[in-house]
């Protein structure tokens, strides 16, 4: 993938143009802080002559007052400049993150499966942060260093029009090694990126699995595996490091060069009676600024290839885009809601299907007990309710409409999940019923868990709802875990509500508060019970059984438990849950 002019002109477009005051600013300071350096060497060759040919000591001393007052402002701008800069290369960085960030999430389930969390951090992150560099610094200083340069030449005209000529022929010369180095060593840095990514990606799958890696005795393997991925980012690495000198020992050799260049017509021009000492240290002293914007540039030319290598892998990210769009704006309706898959197939993995021609419904405020065995196909239904995958044939509707006509948003607020592995966050108990939603009154909350039965459990916190609870839930029990999933469906007040074997884990301390949970959240709603164990699904209206994907049983519950010939009243009478795991 190559970068184009057009691709750095729409970051510049979309992260610099929002805050055109600052960088105008910044422009302001830049041409101010170049005007004030090229004054300081004017003053030294005044100060110079006027000693040489004895000028008065008060003379001279207003000149040294005169540059140290210069130099003093010039600090003081610079500084600002410096200032500027940073605040806008670092919102600019941010806002990409954020944008990056919406943008991952946004994106199909499939995306998500062909990557690794760590990977995604590298991307997110360490991408991202790369370019802090070029919003901050690269852009501003560029310039700042090509006002510069343009100012030392012509004040170099201005003395003498061969020595500038000369060293305008030398610019002009390291401007082209520079443009011709400027992507030598983009490869070699985005391959180094991808191998971070791919060693981040491993630490993170690994710290995860900690337990199961004791426990296997796979400690050796983990630690020869990370020597192994971390020995390939040092090698792209300096692979890397070494390509970016390229163009930084270029530039040295022309600097090198540019300095016989001053200093020889220099002594030349003093010779010959063509200038004064003043006018020699004016030359060598604007080569030498002549050559910090030169060097600069080098400098932001290496930190170029590095972004460039980041913006190639943050444009391959955002180029995806998901099969899934949420561009339907159809509300879904309040209340219970009717579930139903005409025709729906479905796979994962082309020509393998998990859903075979499904067809069923379910009335609003009737409950489906889902049975069948592991990959038949059970908790795919929920994910096509949620519209995290779309069926590769068939409708579902929920409500009476078509999910793909709906609000995306709307379609998930409406439906409520419980599974037995409850995700929590490091924070407060609060931001974690509420998914750190602040229109939540406290009121409200406690209400909630008063109706669900759970004040009993909300008095054993130490600190109520301000107790923080870590990612791992330390402290909590299974059931506890249970509970708080189940507030968040209560509070969300959805007309769908799915249990993904919700109660598998439950602890004999909260088992009462759960059932009674469970009673409350299945109160005049729609709900779908996916479960393993028989007992589990006493409450529901209707069973339906999977089989390698398509619907095997499907029926009221009282009318299968009393047919012989159904495979349901066969598992009740022999008790096989065997066969549903």
């Amino acid at each position: 993938m190559k970068t184009t002019l057009a691709d750095y002109r729409d970051l510049v477009r979309a992260y610099l143009k929002p805050q055109w005051r600052k960088a105008a600013l910044l422009g302001i300071l830049l041409v101010t802080v170049t005007g004030v350096q090229l004054i300081l060497p004017q003053i030294t060759r005044g100060f110079i002559d006027g000693a040489a040919s004895g000028a008065p000591v008060r003379d001279l001393m207003l000149l040294a007052v005169a540059f140290l007052g210069v130099g003093f402002v010039n600090q003081l701008f610079n500084a600002a400049a410096t200032y500027f800069s940073q605040d806008v290369g670092w919102t600019a960085t941010n806002s990409m993150r954020c944008d990056l960030a919406q943008h991952c999430l946004s994106l199909d389930m499939p995306f998500h499966n062909d990557r690794t969390p760590g990977e995604m951090i590298e991307r997110i992150e360490g991408d991202v942060n790369t370019l802090a560099e070029f919003f901050a610094r690269f852009i501003f200083q560029v310039l700042g260093s090509m006002l510069m340069l343009v100012g030392v030449l012509v004040m170099l005209f201005r003395e003498d029009w061969r020595v500038g000529g000369a060293l305008a022929i030398f610019a002009a010369l390291a401007m082209v090694v520079l443009y011709l180095g400027r992507s030598i060593a983009v490869p070699h840095f985005r391959a180094e990126r991808a191998a971070y990514a791919r060693l981040y990606g491993f630490l993170e799958e690994r710290l995860a699995g900690t337990e199961d890696i004791r426990a296997n005795g796979a400690v050796a393997y983990v630690m020869r595996r990370f020597f192994e991925l971390s020995r390939a980012v040092y090698r792209k690495a300096i692979k890397a490091a070494l390509m970016g000198q390229v163009v930084w020992v270029a530039a040295t050799l022309l600097f090198a060069a540019a300095s016989v260049i001053s200093f020889g017509l220099g002594a030349h021009l003093f010779l010959s009676g063509g200038v004064k000492i003043g006018a020699v240290y004016l030359i060598v002293q604007y080569t030498e600024m002549l050559l910090r914007p030169l060097e600069r540039l080098t400098r932001r030319i290496q930190e170029l290839q590095r972004a460039t290598a980041a913006i190639q892998r943050i444009q391959e990210i955002r180029q995806i885009r998901p099969v899934i769009e949420a561009v339907a704006h159809g509300a879904l309706p309040t209340g219970q809601l009717a579930v139903e898959f005409e025709h729906v197939s479905f796979a994962y993995v082309e020509d393998d299907l998990v859903l075979d021609d499904v067809n069923f419904s379910l009335l609003p405020g009737r409950a489906l007990g889902l049975l069948g065995r592991t990959g038949s196909g059970k908790t795919t239904i929920s994910r096509l309710l949620y519209r995290l995958y779309d069926p590769g044939s068939g409708v579902v509707r929920l409500g009476g409409s078509d999910i793909r006509r709906l609000d995306m948003a709307g379609l998930r607020a409406g439906i409520g999940m419980v599974t037995q592995d409850v995700q929590l966050f490091h924070a407060s108990v609060r931001d974690n019923l509420t998914f750190f939603d602040p229109a939540y009154a406290d009121d409200h909350i406690l209400a909630v868990l008063e109706e669900l039965g759970l004040i009993p459990w909300y008095e054993s916190l130490d600190t109520g709802l301000d107790t923080v609870l870590d990612s791992e839930g330390s402290g909590l029990s299974a059931g506890e875990a249970q509970l708080l999933a189940f507030t968040r469906v209560f509070l969300k007040d959805p007309g769908l509500v799915i249990l993904d074997e919700a109660s598998s884990r439950l602890d004999p301390l909260t088992e009462q508060w759960i059932e009674r949970a469970i009673d409350h959240l299945l109160r005049d709603r729609t709900a779908i019970i996916i479960a393993h164990r028989l007992a589990t699904i006493q409450r529901v209206d209707e069973v339906m059984i999977l089989k390698e994907g398509r619907v095997r049983e499907h029926g009221k519950r009282v009318n299968l438990a009393a047919d012989p010939q159904s495979q349901f009243s066969h598992l009740l009478r022999t008790g096989a849950e065997a066969a549903l795991s």
